[in-house]
């Protein structure tokens, strides 16, 4: 069974957050169609939001806007099959239930889409992997930021977010596109 992870499509992320991703709006079109279409075919949805630790920065704090899911994601109350898991580190696995979670409904592959491609996406992906599960991407339902270093140079956002994918794709990851679908 596969099994849809949405990481951190938390409104920190929006052009109005302390996190903006460029892109974000169509980014977060992709995650709510595929979350209708795991809905659709009765498939799991585990839905994560970050929380920072209070001597972090003061993005992400519990009971924020920008802590909370973006206006119309997050998991449907009624559904048996969408759970939310919390953390605040940049991997889902790490101390949440969602390993279990995922072993318990028979899941063998997800699709992991959201934010950061280079921190939370990339964690959780590498976290799948050495459970054994097969791990599909959407470069499309993920975003990340320009980053720069006085030493290692600049990349755009998109070159972060390429660059992440690649790393994955070269650890057995697999590259998917909803829009050749």
């Amino acid at each position: 069974m596969k099994a849809l992870i949405i990481i951190d499509a938390q409104n920190e992320f929006s052009p109005q957050g302390e996190r903006p991703v460029p892109g974000h709006t169509a980014i977060i079109e992709v995650i709510k169609n595929q979350a209708d279409e795991f809905r659709a075919a009765s498939l799991p949805i585990a839905w994560v939001r970050h929380f920072n630790k209070p001597t972090e920065s003061p993005a992400f704090v519990p009971g924020t806007w920008g802590a909370d899911f973006v206006d119309g994601l997050g998991p449907k109350e009624e559904s048996k099959l969408e759970m939310e898991f919390q953390k605040n580190v940049y991997g889902a696995f790490t101390g949440s239930q969602i390993g279990a979670w995922l072993n318990d409904r028979g899941v063998g592959e997800v699709l992991i889409m959201g934010f950061y491609t280079h921190g939370c996406v990339s964690t959780t992906a590498r976290e799948a992997i050495m459970a054994d599960l097969v791990v599909f991407l959407d470069p499309e339902g993920t975003g990340a930021c320009d980053m720069e270093h006085e030493l290692l140079g600049r990349l755009s956002a998109d070159e972060v977010r390429r660059s992440a994918l690649l790393q994955l794709a070269n650890m057995g990851a697999i590259i998917y596109s909803s829009a050749m679908a």
